[in-house]
C-alpha cells in the first residue's frame, strides 16, 4: 500500500482552513450562513490556491521537516 505524502497531508489541512476562512467571510457579506459548497465560496478558495499554492507547498514542507 502506498503511503500518502506527509506534505500533502499538511497542504491539506491548511487548504481546509482557507475554505473555513471564505466560508465565514462570505457569510458575513451576505449577512447569512453560507455552505463550504457555495460556487462563490468555491471560487475565492480556487483562486487563492492559484495565487499562493507554491508558498503553501514551502509552508508544508517546512512543518514536516520539524
Amino acid at each position: 500500500m502506498k503511503l500518502l505524502d506527509p506534505v500533502l497531508f499538511h497542504q491539506l489541512q491548511m487548504i481546509e482552513k482557507i475554505i473555513q476562512d471564505e466560508t465565514w467571510l462570505e457569510g458575513e457579506r451576505r449577512g447569512c450562513t453560507v455552505s463550504p459548497r457555495d460556487a462563490i465560496v468555491r471560487e475565492k478558495v480556487c483562486t487563492i490556491i492559484l495565487r499562493v499554492g507554491h508558498q503553501l507547498r514551502d509552508s508544508a514542507k517546512k512543518r514536516v521537516q520539524r
